[in-house]
């Protein structure tokens, strides 16, 4: 009977989740509704799967609206009524400037259409169109010419809300829409209060008197009949590469085989071939032989492309993936079990991330679209969050500022807040979680056997390609899977650092950063590994893994794979990170894990550490089977609906320990240890996959850092800010120079040991003047003088005096100060042109500019202001000169005494405590460059916070725990810093003697 029901997935229009709209259905009676969201289908296959829970037939479909203006409802007679329904959507989504018609231009086949009955009444219907009559609308209809053709009638009872508190918060989301005021928000933007879910018999009572229009209703919603099956979601996606499944079959077999002495040489024994013959069978009855062969297509693009990638996820377990070049992690080597992943109970194929260079992954994109047929991005849902919705539903009650700033920071007493405060908070709370807008999943993409719009409409992003409107975890109820296609920098390092070197290096053999195997014996390697040297390393660099890293005494492959693993907060959460410790470091410790657990696992001494070691626990320790265990696994994935799966297992697993004699505690306790690694399991050859790119990184900082750093600098570094990276390269003994006119790039570049940094990283410097400079520089050569530049590149004086303050200019030896006058007196503040090429250059007009000096500090603010860090020293920046004699290197002799050190602040990670408080952890650098570790409990981080970026002096006492040594903070403070000497009202400065004004100057000094 209701044929217009909205979800909250109607953004800021709806208020009801979809389970609840079914839910609400079952409670009033209600055994078949239409699911009619506005202009999107995301909550479509959610109300299929969850329909049989309520026993509520679904119907789906769409209410086309602009804006709140209704125009029609169309409704899916069938799954191919409802492709063209996605069809059509997908249309005006896909084309913003597409405005909804009154009436479609063509009628669409397998779908009812019905129109509001004021706005269709004039409309001559077709067979499969039809009015809707609101309850509103009865009276009229009794004098209009439609009450005597009542057989084009049905009832239409929109659903949008479920109390007057759903419709309270829908006149708020409606104004937070419209960008205003809920006292201005326009009636014509707003539902109708009335727009309730009524019990059926209620309904019916409504159009008694128009009996047929009950029937025409219920009609129209039983020729209605969408099937999707949630029940044995069979793989969905493309389901050949080739023509048929035997020759997919047969070029797996092909490639697999043909990629045996690209990886194993003639060292090729039984051990691999029994993998190969294993692992072919089960891909194949599983049906994810095209899963296989697309990502290899794919990567074979990329390798053709000289892109590179790192394969990694569950994938990684297979020797399948490793001869495809998918994955560079052997799974002999590491014993990889393939089948804890990939078994005759896993209906989903394993997981492959593919990571590419973020300046290539694009062009990777573009080619998936281009060869596959049926291919979109997937969405995310951004859903409003606390602290926005209160800063969102503030400026709808015309809140002040200063208001929202204190409800949004927490800083207040309820019971000092007025009446519109609390309805802030109340009604923030409430649309938590609720969806704000649609984005884009960070790399997922189908490739299905169907059209994409089979299964929902798309929407265009800015990013140019057709986006879902449901996200992964309905893709992968309904059987899509997807294939990750993600970006990272590393990758953008380690590419670029190899290009530096082959251009620096010439007449050297070439690196290959892919023999990793080289990498695995390399002793400079294994030093920046026990050592925690490995800034700027993918995934080894940030202070939690440097410390590990030293904690764990790594120095090989093996042990960065299972630091790789133990970082995660699974193992961190489970509490056994410090057990893991103790027993990698004291062999003796070992004993004291459960001997049942040291068997199952003695690689790892008894410890979980990765998601085979969750399965291999629920498997021989708590008798789960093989089916039992893959739910295990499919509730480690980290995707919200994880915890059912996790309770589904949980009562056998103790039913089995109890009838196998297993203590109580000891079950209690290993359980508790699994569910810790709920969403953040790795995978043995996920880790692996991590560690190979480590490896990479790690071979070109140990053997050619300040290319290296220069890579990383270009590509925005990785966990720390480009200052960080910078004086990196300095601790290398290079020679870090600001932009220069003549030497500089868009990019840093480096000769000899001298880094220059390039023209991006210059605060407001735009590209196109950066491309004038250089398109100048390349045709004509070197610029001589500021004369010479401002001659031969149209340019404002806005972007030059950039280029002055940051001493672009030194070339000159003419102080930038003086060249900053020239630069004023010469160039307009007209609208910049390129120059036109003529027969006589303009004659320069000589100017005599006042001696200006500027001094080294001055420098520094000025690279402040432009670079976002000095290039001095930041302790020579302290208002009173450091005097301390104590660093960082001295620490490791003061166990347990109090200190006082400064350390220049690199960065913060808060965390809380087990009672919810918040503490902090902190990293600073000395006035060496070494780097200083501070703890701040919750005491002391709510007395002494952090005040931003500077040299704090840090007391406290000195730590040493498995060899990393920390200041367990007790007070904490920011130093001054000198005055900014640009703006200072010192009058012994010299620079700031001259106090007149530019006009005054300029005629005093002008020469004519």
């Amino acid at each position: 009977m209701y044929l217009n029901c909205h979800t909250y997935y109607s953004l800021r229009y709806g208020t009801i989740k979809p389970e609840q709209l079914l839910a609400i259905a079952s409670e009033n009676g209600v055994q078949t509704l239409a699911l009619t969201d506005i202009n999107t289908t995301s909550a479509c296959l959610d109300i299929v799967r969850l329909s049989k829970k309520y026993k509520v037939k679904p119907v789906l479909g769409v209410d086309f609206r602009n804006k709140a203006q209704q125009e029609f409802i169309l409704i899916a007679k069938n799954n191919d009524g409802f492709q063209n329904i996605n069809n059509y959507l997908s249309q005006f989504l896909h084309n913003h400037d597409l405005k909804i018609p009154e009436r479609p231009d063509d009628i669409l086949e397998d779908c009812f259409v019905i129109y509001p009955y004021q706005k269709g009444k004039h409309f001559e219907l077709k067979q499969n169109e039809f009015l809707g009559i609101t309850p509103k609308d009865l009276n009229q209809l009794k004098f209009s010419k439609w009450n005597t053709h009542r057989e084009k009638l049905v009832i239409l009872k929109t659903v949008s809300f479920q109390n007057q508190k759903g419709f309270n918060t829908h006149r708020l989301l409606r104004a937070i829409d419209n960008n205003t005021l809920l006292s201005k928000l326009p009636k014509s933007e707003e539902g109708s209060e009335d727009d309730k879910m009524l019990p059926y018999d209620e309904l019916c009572d409504q159009y008694s008197e128009f009996p047929s229009l009950i029937n025409n209703t219920e009609d129209l919603l039983d020729n209605c009949s969408i099937t999707f099956d949630f029940e044995n979601p069979i793989p969905k996606n493309q389901r050949f590469l080739t023509e048929n499944a035997d020759s997919d079959y047969e070029l797996l077999e092909k490639l697999t085989y043909k990629g045996i002495p690209y990886r194993y040489g003639n060292s090729v024994d039984s051990k691999i071939y029994n993998r190969i013959e294993k692992e072919l069978s089960i891909i194949k009855q599983k049906g994810f032989v095209s899963y296989f062969l697309i990502n290899w297509k794919i990567l074979e693009y990329a390798r053709n492309k000289d892109y590179y990638y790192v394969g990694r996820g569950s994938g990684a377990n297979s020797i399948i993936a490793y001869l495809l070049r998918i994955t560079d992690v052997d799974p002999i080597e590491l014993d990889l079990y393939f089948e804890r992943f990939i078994n005759l109970f896993r209906q989903n194929p394993p997981d492959f991330d593919i990571d590419f260079s973020w300046k290539d992954r694009d062009d990777i994109t573009q080619f998936i679209f281009k060869t596959f047929k049926h291919t979109a991005l997937i969405t995310v849902y951004n859903t409003f969050k606390y602290r926005a919705s209160v800063r969102e539903l503030g400026k709808v009650f015309g809140l002040p500022k200063s208001e929202m700033d204190m409800l949004t920071r927490g800083r207040f007493n309820v019971k000092n807040l007025d009446r519109l405060s609390l309805l802030v908070l109340k009604y923030s709370q409430y649309i938590e979680g609720f969806p704000n807008y649609l984005g884009i999943h960070a790399g997922g993409i189908l490739i299905s056997e169907k059209p994409v719009h089979y299964y929902g409409a798309t929407f265009m992003p800015p990013k140019g390609f057709p986006t879902t409107q449901f996200d992964m975890v309905v893709a992968e109820d309904i059987g899509l899977y997807k294939f990750d296609i993600l970006s990272q920098r590393g990758l953008g390092k380690i590419k670029e650092t190899v290009e530096i070197i082959n251009e620096n290096y010439q007449g050297q053999p070439p690196v290959d950063i892919h023999d990793i195997k080289r990498f695995k014996e390399d002793e400079r390697i294994k030093y920046l590994l026990k050592n925690a040297k490995a800034i700027g390393c993918f995934y080894v660099e940030s202070p939690a893994m440097r410390m590990l890293l030293k904690k764990l005494r790594v120095d090989d492959y093996l042990g960065l794979v299972a630091a790789s693993s133990v970082i995660r907060p699974g193992v961190s959460k489970s509490g056994m990170m410090r057990q893991y410790i103790l027993r990698c470091r004291h062999p003796e410790k070992r004993k004291d894990a459960p001997a049942v657990l040291l068997d199952i696992m003695p690689e790892t001494y008894g410890v979980m550490v990765y998601q085979e070691d969750v399965i291999k626990v629920a498997h021989y320790f708590g008798g789960l089977t093989l089916g039992e265990a893959d739910m295990l696994r499919r509730g480690m994935s980290g995707k919200f609906r994880s915890r059912e799966e996790f309770l589904k297992v949980k009562q056998q697993f103790f039913d089995n320990c109890k009838n196998d004699g297993k203590p109580l505690e000891l079950t209690a306790e290993i359980w508790r240890q699994i569910e810790s690694f709920a969403g953040y399991a790795f995978a043995k050859g996920h880790s692996a996959s991590y560690a190979v790119e480590s490896y990479q990184s790690l071979f070109l900082k140990a053997y050619y850092p300040l290319e290296y750093m220069t890579a990383t600098i270009n590509n925005f570094g990785g966990f720390y800010s480009t200052e960080l990276y910078v004086h990196e390269a300095r601790m290398h003994n290079g020679v870090i120079e600001s932009p220069c006119i003549n030497s500089s790039y868009n990019q840093a570049i480096i000769r000899g040991n001298t880094i220059y940094l390039g023209f991006m990283f210059l605060q407001s410097f735009e590209s196109r003047t950066t491309a004038r400079i250089l398109k100048e520089r390349e045709q004509n050569g070197a610029f001589k003088s500021l004369d010479d530049f401002i001659e031969r590149v149209p340019i404002s004086i806005e972007q030059i005096s950039i280029l002055i303050k940051i001493n672009a200019f030194r070339f000159t030896k003419i102080n930038k100060r003086e060249l900053l006058w020239e630069a004023h007196l010469k160039i307009s503040k007209t609208v910049v042109q390129d120059h036109v090429v003529t027969l006589f250059k303009t004659r320069q007009i000589s100017y005599n500019t006042p001696e200006l000096p500027s001094t080294a500090l001055e420098n520094a603010f000025d690279e402040i202001e432009l670079l976002g860090f000095p290039l001095c020293n930041p302790f020579h920046l302290l208002e009173v000169p450091s005097t301390s004699k104590l660093r960082a290197k001295h620490l490791e002799q003061l166990e347990g005494k109090y200190v006082k050190i400064e350390g220049y602040l690199v960065t913060t990670k808060n965390t809380s405590t087990s009672n919810g408080k918040r503490m902090y952890f902190g990293t600073f650098l000395d006035r060496d460059g070494d780097f200083i570790d501070t703890v701040h409990f919750p005491p002391i981080a709510n007395k002494y916070p952090f005040r931003g970026k500077g040299v704090y002096e840090i007391t406290g006492k000195v730590m040493i725990e498995f060899d990393c040594v920390s200041i367990e903070v007790s007070k904490f403070e920011r130093l001054a810093v000198i005055e900014d000497p640009r703006y200072s009202i010192n009058s012994s400065n010299p620079t700031f003697q001259r106090k007149k004004s530019f006009k005054d100057l300029k005629a005093k000094y002008e020469h004519k």
